[in-house]
Formats: C-alpha cells, sequence, structure tokens
C-alpha cells in the first residue's frame, strides 16, 4: 500500500494525483495553507500558515514519524492526509490521522477517499487504532469521520487557543484498525481494494 502511490483518483467529476509528500513540496503547501480559515487549523499543533512550519513539516516527512498524502489537481494541493505516529512510545500502535481539504473540494468525497487510503497506510503501518481530533463547532468533519466509523473518545475543553484569544473545545475521535482490518479480511476485501 505504501509503494501505491502517486494514483489517479476522480472526486465529483474532477481529476486528482494523490502522492507522498516530497521536499520541493513547500510552496504549494504553503498556498494550501494559507488558503485554509484559520478556524480550521486548530486543531492542529501547529500553525501550518507559517513558512517555517512547513519547511519543518516537510523536513519531517519521509521520516518514521510522519506519513503524509497529497491531492493534487494539476499543481495546486487541494488536500493533505497525515498519519502522525512515535513507534517508540508506549502508544506505538496508536496512529493520529489529520486531514486537510481545500474549501472548494469540500463535499465532493476527497475527505472520505484520503480517510480510506489512509486506513489502508495504518494496517501496513501496523498500527491498531487511529484517532483524530477538532473543534466541536466542526459539525461537517466530524459527521464525516463518524459515517467512516471513528467514535467519540474524548472531550477537551479549552485547548486551543485561537489568533484572537478565544477559547475551544476539541473532540478526539477514535477508529479501530485492527477490527476494520478483520472485518475487511472476513469480506475478502484487502486494504488495496477498499481505497
Amino acid at each position: 500500500m505504501i509503494s501505491s502511490f502517486p494514483r489517479t483518483l476522480v472526486c465529483d467529476g474532477i481529476d486528482l494525483t494523490l502522492r507522498r509528500m516530497a521536499a520541493g513540496d513547500e510552496a504549494a503547501l504553503l498556498a494550501f495553507a494559507q488558503a485554509i480559515p484559520a478556524h480550521d487549523l486548530l486543531f492542529l499543533p501547529r500553525d501550518i500558515s507559517e513558512p517555517k512550519v512547513i519547511a519543518a513539516w516537510v523536513a519531517e516527512a519521509g521520516g518514521d514519524t510522519l506519513v503524509n498524502l497529497l491531492a493534487l489537481h494539476g499543481d495546486a494541493i487541494v488536500g493533505s492526509a497525515t498519519i502522525v505516529r512515535d513507534p517508540r512510545s508506549w502508544s506505538s500502535h496508536v496512529g493520529e490521522l489529520r486531514v486537510l481539504l481545500a474549501p472548494s473540494m469540500r463535499g465532493r468525497g476527497l475527505g472520505r477517499q484520503l480517510m480510506k487510503a489512509c486506513f489502508g497506510l495504518a494496517v501496513d503501518l501496523g498500527l491498531e487504532k487511529l484517532v483524530a481530533q477538532m473543534t466541536v463547532d466542526q459539525k461537517g468533519a466530524i459527521a464525516v469521520f463518524q459515517t467512516m466509523g471513528f467514535k467519540p473518545e474524548a472531550l477537551l475543553h479549552d485547548h486551543a487557543k485561537d489568533r484572537d484569544g478565544k477559547r475551544h473545545d476539541l473532540v478526539i475521535l477514535a477508529h479501530d484498525v485492527a477490527r476494520f482490518e478483520a472485518q475487511m479480511d472476513a469480506y475478502g476485501v484487502s486494504s488495496l481494494d477498499a481505497c
């Protein structure tokens, strides 16, 4: 699964390329991040609309802690999915899934496509659980994650503070990847087929 990129996909009639992040993506990533509403970035631990944060993100890509997928329309990044993991921690079986979409691509099925690809990657990485976090008012994103099998596990009050100093609650959702893989095996579907 990890080596099955790049690949093409169609979302709502739009041809996209899905590939791993690589050195040289900094300018396109920065343009993508700066086009996303600031509130939508609050679930991330860092402000990716800053050039130095993008540079650090790309530098970390390809290591053993970050697996990054980018969806491109032409040369423009329109979606990103990242699995963050720490293979040397007590929670080495858990990965955090972060999905970002350009406003123009929301409601077109790209988020689901990115999540499906990440399920396959999670299985390949030996992960048993995926978690995702977002602000509680991001009801559309929460609904998409729930339709993909994520369930609420925790609520963190006043956990994120926006640029204006306003505090926001974060909800943590979780997905049992091991159960997902067992269900796919029971139906005779491989991780790659699910994407």
